[in-house]
């Protein structure tokens, strides 16, 4: 499953400061076989990030968005398992920050999924990219161990493209922030691995570009790698997939 391009995963930290929580598939969150979906496990990774802040009691301080996320399925969770959720900031930059989840079954040691995300900082009222606050690095600088991250973008724009299919967003998956939620991103890879066989791993990675609204869209496919693209060619998103 080795894919050149793909956000390192980081060790947990000896020090500072993680954040965990019990979570528990439900029927929205599976497929017909019972396998929780890539898109339920994105809106895992968001909601344990935004718990995460908010029992920091730091949910005021900042609006974030995610600029890109990898999930590494190593044993997909599956409908009436228990499970933990934990995560910890891994990496900082001047506006943005790097976010580990972990999804461990109950009564494991070994995880059933390894994510990374990286978010970049808003301001709450213009959603515009600021500074973190002295505030917020002291609850989260300590579990980095000094790791800095940038925010620049790594995937290349399409190119070698083997085939192509459209793909339509509803208004039902905007967020508060306005445009569609980052999770649904993840639904045109289910729709593929639906149609192909349950997998028993994968690893993929999605990079945000501009934010998509309601409507139809272009998938690109060429090898391993897929960009969602508007019908004039602007570039939504990438994805690196490796599956076995």
């Amino acid at each position: 499953m080795q894919v050149e391009g793909f956000t390192e995963l980081v060790a947990p930290p000896g020090t500072g400061r993680i954040f965990s929580e019990p979570v528990r598939p439900g029927f929205a969150d599976s497929a017909p076989s019972g396998r929780v979906r890539l898109d339920a496990l994105a809106r895992w990774i968001q909601n344990v990030a935004y718990a995460d802040v908010a029992d920091a009691g730091l949910e005021h301080a900042a609006a974030w968005v995610v600029r890109r996320t990898r999930i590494c399925v190593n044993r997909f969770p599956w409908f009436r398992g228990h499970f933990t959720i934990a995560t910890f900031c891994s990496g900082l930059g001047r506006m943005w920050a790097e976010r580990r989840t972990t999804v461990t079954q109950a009564g494991e040691d070994q995880s059933n999924v390894e994510a990374v995300s990286l978010w970049v900082h808003l301001d709450p009222d213009d959603w515009r990219p600021v500074p973190l606050s002295e505030e917020e690095l002291s609850v989260y600088a300590g579990s980095t161990a000094g790791r800095e991250v940038t925010a620049r973008l790594r995937h290349p724009t399409p190119e070698s493209i083997e085939r192509s299919s459209t793909w339509t967003f509803r208004a039902t998956e905007c967020d508060i922030a306005g445009h569609i939620n980052n999770a649904a991103y993840w639904e045109p890879l289910e729709e593929e691995l639906l149609g192909t066989g349950e997998p028993e791993r994968i690893d993929a990675e999605i990079e945000y570009r501009t934010p998509a609204q309601p409507g139809e869209t272009v998938i690109l496919r060429g090898g391993p790698r897929r960009w969602i693209v508007s019908g004039g060619g602007e570039i939504h998103a990438s994805m690196i997939v490796a599956s076995d």
